[in-house]
Parts: structure tokens; sequence; C-alpha cells
């Protein structure tokens, strides 16, 4: 079987910034309080006028202009996001239509912060199994729009923006090595947005107890991705046959840079192994991983023959990682 790479990647981020200083003047906090308990400065909120399809698709233009490819050049268009612009349709379709990509298959996945990880995952088995040649992987969130913005432990964490890669055969660089897909749905009620669906349709009633926003157990989120950033770096060494100290550098889900000290020290890794941006940006969710691995290229950060672990956890619960060889 053809073996998986990454083509090319992409990113973009909404104009608008949103400082802790603003967030001083809307909510009872302090850029002190928020920078020295998440690592966290800044973060990208969406127009009124954009919506998460929006801005898949210009990550994804971003990922074909940097490929030198058509966007009739893709077979497959994955989009993972929990903030899609409509329950029906799928926001893949949307992106499709926007990026003029008629002959991909389109659909979306919901596995929230680890949704592009499992996305990365099914575009790599397409593929090594012959069934597309090139697929793009989006991870895109407006989570601004499903915060509550009275609610301090929450509304100063997230941002907006999508990420972007997309997915070919290897020419022996950029290869996708290995892929860690778990969950444990015990902790389904941890980190929820309550209403809107099945089990709790929208009334007047969850509207006015804004109950159709991002409801977070913190200390137990905490623990769970402390523990599992550190299993997950554990895990992809010992599939590699390596020890973790082997493994070059870490492009975790953006959250909290306590949690990365936390697996940093644990594992006898040196910070400067990790690449950080959640300073700017925030907590993206699913876009988080992408954006920052785009970043990261540009920036030097990734050099030629590098072992790259890409880990990230989130609600559902959900966890997983990637490995590359780039």
């Amino acid at each position: 079987m053809p073996k998986a790479a990454i083509i090319s990647t992409g990113r973009y981020l909404p104009k608008k910034v949103l400082t802790n200083f603003d967030l001083e003047k809307m909510v009872d906090t302090t850029d002190e309080w928020i920078r020295t308990r998440t690592g966290i400065s800044e973060r990208h909120i969406a127009g009124e006028d954009e919506a998460t399809s929006d801005l898949a698709a210009k990550a994804g233009k971003d990922a074909l202009a940097k490929a030198g490819m058509d966007a009739s050049e893709l077979d497959m268009i994955i989009v993972a996001t929990f903030s899609p612009d409509v329950y029906l349709s799928s926001s893949s379709c949307r992106v499709q239509a926007l990026l003029g990509a008629m002959n991909a298959g389109c659909f979306d996945i919901a596995a929230a912060c680890t949704g592009f990880i499992y996305g990365l995952s099914i575009a790599a088995s397409y593929i090594r199994t012959g069934l597309a040649k090139h697929v793009l992987v989006v991870g895109t969130e407006i989570l601004s729009r499903f915060l509550d913005w009275t609610d301090r432990s929450t509304c100063v964490l997230f941002g907006d923006g999508a990420g972007a890669m997309i997915v070919g055969p290897s020419k022996g660089k950029h290869e996708l090595l290995d892929f860690i897909l778990k969950a444990d749905g015990t902790g389904w009620d941890l980190l929820k947005i309550p209403a809107g669906g099945s089990r709790k349709p929208p009334t007047h009633e969850t509207v006015d107890n804004r109950e159709h926003t991002i409801k977070m157990a913190g200390r137990e989120i905490y623990k769970f991705a402390v523990n599992k950033l550190r299993w997950l770096i554990e895990e992809a060494a010992k599939r590699q046959g390596i020890t973790t100290k082997e493994i070059d550098k870490v492009i975790p889900h953006q959250v909290n840079f306590r949690i990365v000290e936390s697996a940093t020290e644990r594992l006898g890794l040196k910070p400067e192994q990790f690449f950080l941006n959640l300073a700017k940006y925030g907590n993206t969710s699913g876009a988080s991983i992408p954006i920052a691995f785009d970043e990261a290229l540009a920036e030097g950060f990734i050099e030629d023959g590098d072992l790259i672990v890409l880990p990230g956890f989130g609600a559902g619960l959900t966890y997983g990682a990637a490995v590359v060889r780039w």
C-alpha cells in the first residue's frame, strides 16, 4: 500500500483580536490572572459576516496554494468542528462549494479538540488503501459564538480559527507514520454544550439559561489533559520502538501552558521541543494543532528528518495523536 504524507499545510485567523485587557472590560478578570493560569494573552474573533465554513475554506485555499494544486484535484474534504455553520447540512459541503472542489466527497467529524487527529487518520487511510489521492483535512471553529461571556472560567480560554492539511501519497518525506485514537465516554458530561440537540432541544428556557454555550468542569478536564498528554507521548514513542527522549518535536493541542509544563517535566523532554502559540490564539479546539503545525513550519521550528508527535485531547472525552517523520 502507498504511504501517506502531508503534502501541504495552511491556516486562517480572523482579523479581529480580543486581548486580555479587552476582557477586563467585559468580565471580572485580569490580564495577569489569565496569563499566569493559562498562558493566553489574546485570541482572534470571527467577524459577523464569517461562518465556520468561511474560515475553513480560507485555510484550505492557503494549503492548496502552497501545494500548487487546483481544488479540482481534491478527492475528499474532511472538516473537524463542533461549531458548524448549521447542524444540517455539513460544513464540509459548504467548504467544497467555496473552494470549487466539485470532484471531492465531503463529511464532517465531531470529536471536539481531537477531531483533526481523527480526520487526519481517516485521510491517511484513504491514501493507503488507494481510495483517494488527495484529501483536504480542516480543523475549524468559531467558538466565540458558543461562549457565555459572563462566565470568566470559560470565555477567556477560547478563540476562532482554522488550520488545514492536504494529505497524499508519500514521496519519501513528511510521512504519517502512526495514529493513536482513544476515547473515554464516561467523561461525556464534563465538557459540553448542554442544549440544542435531541437530548435537550432549544426552548426559551434553554436560551435564557445560556445552555447553548460551553460548560466545563475545569479541574477534572485539567487532570484528564495532563494525564493523557503524557500517556500519548509515551505511547507514541513505545509504538515507534524508541524512548520519549528520542522524539524531536511535539506540537500539542494548544490549551494551557501548565499542562505542557507538567508533561515536559515528567517525560524528561525540554520546553524548547514543544511548539506553543496559545498566547496569541487561545484554545481553537480542533483547529489548534493544524494552525500550530503550519506556523511551526513557517517559523523553521520543524526541520527535515524530525520525528514529531501531535497529541490532542478534548470533549467526549476524546484523545489521540499522530506521529510524523518530516
